[in-house]
């Protein structure tokens, strides 16, 4: 049963939001030569209580629709399986979804006690956007964006709750840490092309079609490293954020395959995987390079 759970709740992917957290707690220590320890830890909560909800409803409305009945599921993409093989009860998926939702929502309502009213403003975007993603977000073609939002939010609402102010280096850091996460939402999406389809979902490979949607794939990567050296440049990121670079032959090779395998669901298995080491590593180094540009300067 906890296994089946864990699956559920799809712990391995868990690590995008604990990224975007640790990149926001980052920039707070770098900027402000201090952070909160509680606040950390209930930003960390709160936060992976949200991603877990997303995730949960997910399934369930996926089983609901008919789309988890047709996907053809990879270690990546099309659902964790846990309803079709009958591994949890529909009713206990949803359940469980509401009840991270509340977690978060209730995390979030303290900080609104403590910080004030931006982080409502972002708690609500949070909220409705969870409880809506599967129902309407993916249907009216925003899933890729609101991935991306997302990961910007969590950024900025880190970098808030421990400074209690904005700036424009969380904002700019969030921005690629949502960049990274929609690039694994939009490769992870191919598999599902026609499942999604069916289903009535309106994702980027379903909008362009799968071989224009594959020559777009690059253009992440390559918004990424322009705006880490942009930032550089600008002084608005550490110079050691460019080691980001060292993971480039990761996003070359899954461009590689996708433009070769965009419709071989097992034959994009390598290339959703180098995706997700792609956006795992950038996000991990860009952490590292603002704590090292934080410890020696």
């Amino acid at each position: 049963m906890v296994s089946a759970w864990l699956r559920a709740i799809r712990v391995r992917f868990l690590l995008a939001s604990i990224i975007s957290v640790s990149i926001g707690l980052a920039i707070a220590l770098w900027k402000n030569s201090i952070i909160d320890p509680f606040y950390a830890l209930l930003t960390y909560i709160g936060v992976l209580s949200l991603h877990a909800s997303v995730d949960l409803l997910n399934d369930y409305w996926d089983y609901r629709s008919g789309i988890d009945k047709v996907t053809r599921r990879t270690p990546f993409s099309g659902g964790t399986g846990v309803l079709p093989e009958h591994m949890l009860s529909p009713s206990s998926v949803y359940r469980a979804g509401i009840a991270f939702l509340i977690i978060g929502a209730l995390i979030g309502l303290y900080f609104v006690a403590v910080k004030g009213i931006a982080i409502a403003m972002i708690l609500a975007f949070a909220v409705v956007a969870v409880y809506l993603y599967s129902t309407s977000i993916v249907r009216i073609g925003l899933g890729e964006f609101f991935v991306a939002l997302k990961g910007t939010m969590i950024v900025i609402g880190t970098y808030y709750v421990q400074v209690g102010a904005f700036s424009i280096e969380p904002v700019y850091a969030g921005i690629i840490s949502g960049m990274l996460s929609s690039s694994v939402l939009f490769i992870n999406s191919f598999p599902d092309y026609e499942a999604d389809r069916r289903g009535g979902r309106r994702t980027l490979v379903i909008l362009l079609g799968p071989a224009r949607a594959s020559r777009l794939f690059i253009a992440f990567p390559m918004a990424v490293y322009v705006m880490v050296a942009s930032g550089v440049a600008l002084h608005i990121l550490p110079l050691y954020t460019l080691a980001t670079l060292l993971a480039l032959p990761l996003a070359l090779k899954a461009y590689r395959m996708l433009k070769a395998r965009y419709d071989d669901a097992e034959g994009l298995i390598p290339c959703m995987s180098s995706t997700i080491a792609f956006s795992r590593i950038v996000g991990a180094v860009i952490v590292g390079g603002v704590l090292v540009e934080y410890l020696l300067f």
